[in-house]
């Protein structure tokens, strides 16, 4: 133990040197891989996963003593013993109060991140130069009990059909678990509000073609044995684990990008922390293109204002969520039926 202790190395990266301490400590012992193993994997995949983290503030999932450890996750870089080329971003949580949290300018960044025990990886859907409005509108496909993989790629695929529709292009990763998200990069134009309203509205669309496979509403017991579309990941302060992030179960799987025509024959569990750098190497990044047409999502916003004249205005917020203007109760369904002696008896 001493001598892992002892074990301390630097590396360049990106024309900094960032510290390497403990390599040997086992941070996936199913599969045996230690933090050396998790820090080199990180610099690997350093073009895909700095297309997806840079200049975005990104909180951190750290898991010191390994994934079967205690785990906490880090919104605020501390003010010691930081080395001085790392950036922040300044960001407001919805209860108002603000951090510096990272924000990667460069490789370095990410790698210091692995060094202090960093598994996954959470950026915001926003830039540096402005935290208040996403350019980047999340889909995250989740499915529900009695659904697996290949049901979230099939809704994927009628996301895609949607997609193709409005002109917009969709780019598809699996979640490191059973989901899959669909990234689409927007113009920095529109609040979290107003960009969580547009993905409701792409949401409640597809549900209505595929009303058996896709569902939006919001409490478990309405959702069936349906993908969820968890539009509440667009909602201020919420995140997911970015492309190439690594994922913290016992695979060691990575969060990965994939073409339109091999998702649905994919195994998720077929990336991992050992497969993925050869995959990036051999076949390159397929978000490569996704920085290229930032859209325009009025299209999105005209949806909405026609669902809320029908009578389906917002839906409810996450429950740390401060209450929102328009917002309906938080309440689930089968205790709003209840009558006041339902409640006495």
């Amino acid at each position: 133990m001493a001598g892992t202790k002892a074990a301390v190395t630097e590396v360049e990266v990106a024309g900094h040197s960032v510290r390497l301490s403990s390599p040997d400590r086992v941070i996936f012992p199913q599969r045996g891989f230690t933090k050396a193993d998790v820090f080199h994997y990180y610099l690997a995949v350093g073009d895909g996963i700095m297309r997806a983290l840079r200049e975005r503030p990104t909180t951190l999932q750290r898991f010191p003593e390994g994934v079967e450890g205690e785990a906490f996750f880090q919104k605020r870089v501390p003010t010691r013993g930081v080395p001085q080329w790392v950036t922040t971003a300044q960001i407001t949580f919805p209860s108002g109060r603000s951090a510096a949290e990272l924000c990667p300018a460069d490789l370095a960044h990410v790698a210091w991140a692995a060094q202090m025990g960093t598994i996954v990886l959470h950026p915001w859907p926003v830039r540096a130069a402005d935290v208040d409005r996403p350019d980047e509108l999340r889909i995250d496909l989740d499915p529900q009990p009695g659904t697996d993989f290949a049901d979230a790629a099939r809704a994927a695929a009628q996301v895609r059909a949607l997609l193709d529709e409005l002109g917009v292009t969709g780019w598809p990763k699996t979640s490191g678990g059973r989901g899959v998200h669909v990234y689409l990069r927007i113009q920095p134009r529109w609040t979290f509000t107003e960009v969580r309203r547009a993905t409701i509205a792409l949401a409640r669309e597809v549900e209505r073609r595929n009303p058996d496979l896709v569902t939006t509403a919001w409490w478990k017991e309405e959702r069936g044995s349906r993908v969820f579309v968890d539009f509440n990941q667009m909602a201020r302060d919420r995140t997911i684990a970015c492309a190439y992030s690594l994922r913290a179960n016992a695979r060691a799987t990575v969060s990965t990008p994939v073409t339109w025509d091999e998702l649905p024959d994919v195994d998720p569990d077929d990336f991992d922390l050992r497969t993925v750098p050869a995959r990036l190497a051999e076949r390159g990044d397929p978000h490569a293109g996704i920085d290229d047409a930032p859209w325009d999502i009025t299209p999105l916003l005209e949806w909405a204002d026609r669902d809320a004249a029908a009578g389906q205005g917002d839906l409810p917020y996450p429950p740390d969520h401060p209450k929102m203007p328009g917002e309906p109760k938080r309440v689930q369904p089968s205790r709003a039926k209840r009558t006041p002696d339902d409640e006495s008896a």
